[in-house]
């Protein structure tokens, strides 16, 4: 059956709150390697196997000694080491020293056990081939890393929910961790559907337009760390777009309907989704700007979502919603977006009822405060983003901003 042709707006975090009432995810754990893990989310708390650095070592180039050697030295009174040889650098050293003595060592090479300091070879002056002077006095543990002072054996190194860095990934291969349990990266289906819709790669007919949503909703995915499925095109036919939504419902974990949301006849998107498993849809119409149309909703525990056909709403209203769910289900607490301030240059209006989503310029001023310049056009023009530097949410029932209000701006 076609949608009704009114439907109820309610705000986006009532929408998605009622989704996550409805939603209960269970990503299974895979292993993976450390070294492949970045922008991974790690599926349980991760305790250190041993303790780093294992061994003393020096943090500059210098010499290993006794510090109570160099008590009292200063440029016009300085201590003299015998200089007894020199660590090489991956080796246990072979030797320890006496009083008065000391060894060449390099930056990360090990301490022998009799030497408690190392004094900087800046610090220092070669008498002869085998005697130094000191010119200044060194204290115990001065210039060396102790065993276990980057992190100890057993110590929590990362929670559960961590997103990988880069520094992550190399403090993990350092206390030999090479593999790791970790969520999957959500895969997001996203099926486009019309008649009118070509590949992108098509020369067009008459009345044609390529599908472009399906690609600005995978690059939306891959930046938000799912994994995007691209579907294809579904026809204006209830048998073929419920075919391609069952296959895509059944291979992924969240499943976007792109070009079924609008009120009209020819709108199958209800009853694809209510088809797919239950409770099915759960809200229909978001009070924003656009994206109004939307569609929420819960098969047999799995997201489903359907956004509008026009690009722009698309992508808009898919920046609100897919960020959350993909944290949601990697178990993370989503993040606050960025914001920039900036000084509006003109008035905006707004509808009572419903959130607005303007595209803005920001331009440098000579008071440091960005001005936003904002960008007018219609909601199926994808160049008013391209040309725009981010987006100012204009709040329910605000009424819009004046000229000269400070704003806060969400840069892309």
């Amino acid at each position: 059956m076609p949608s009704p042709e009114f439907f109820q707006v309610v705000p986006v975090a009532d929408a998605l709150a009622l989704l996550d009432a409805h939603w209960q995810p269970q990503p299974q754990p895979e292993t993976i390697a450390s070294a492949d893990a970045l922008n991974r989310v790690l599926a349980a708390d991760l305790h250190s196997p041993e303790r780093a650095p294992a061994f003393r070592k020096s943090a500059v180039d210098g010499y290993a000694m006794k510090a109570a050697d160099t008590f009292g030295a200063s440029q016009s009174l300085p201590a003299f080491l015998q200089v007894r040889g020199e660590l090489k650098m991956g080796e246990a050293p072979q030797d320890d020293i006496d009083a008065g003595e000391a060894l060449l060592i390099h930056t990360g090479g090990m301490l022998p056990t009799s030497a408690d300091a190392v004094v900087m070879v800046e610090l220092t002056q070669a008498v002869g081939a085998d005697e130094v002077e000191v010119m200044r006095a060194v204290a115990p543990g001065e210039n060396v890393i102790q065993a276990g002072e980057d992190v100890a054996e057993g110590d929590l190194i990362l929670p559960r929910g961590h997103r990988l860095r880069p520094q992550d990934i190399g403090g993990l291969l350092a206390v030999g961790v090479t593999e790791l349990a970790l969520l999957p990266a959500p895969r997001i289906g996203i099926l486009s559907c019309g008649d009118e819709l070509a590949p992108p790669g098509a020369a067009l007919s008459p009345g044609r337009v390529r599908d472009i949503n399906a690609y600005t909703l995978s690059a939306l995915a891959g930046e938000c760390g799912a994994l995007p499925v691209r579907l294809g095109i579904a026809a204006d036919s209830m048998d073929d777009y419920r075919r391609r939504a069952e296959a895509g419902f059944a291979a992924c974990d969240i499943l976007l309907l792109s070009a079924g949301s609008s009120v009209s006849a020819r709108d199958y998107t209800r009853d694809v989704i209510n088809g797919l498993g239950a409770p099915g849809v759960l809200q229909h119409g978001l009070a924003t700007k656009p994206g109004k149309p939307t569609i929420l909703a819960v098969c047999d525990n799995k997201p489903v979502i359907g956004l509008p056909g026009n690009p722009v709403s698309a992508l808009l209203v898919a920046r609100q919603l897919l960020p959350v769910l993909i944290a949601r289900f990697l178990r993370q607490t989503p993040q606050l977006p960025a914001t920039v301030r900036a000084r509006l240059s003109q008035r905006v209006a707004s509808v009572s009822g419903r959130e607005d989503w303007l595209p803005v310029r920001l331009i440098e001023s000579a008071d440091g405060t960005p001005i936003a310049e904002p960008i007018f056009g219609k909601s199926n023009l994808i160049f008013t983003l391209v040309k725009a530097d981010g987006l100012l949410p204009v709040p329910l029932n605000t009424g819009g901003f004046d000229a000269g209000s400070i704003v806060a701006v969400q840069p892309f």
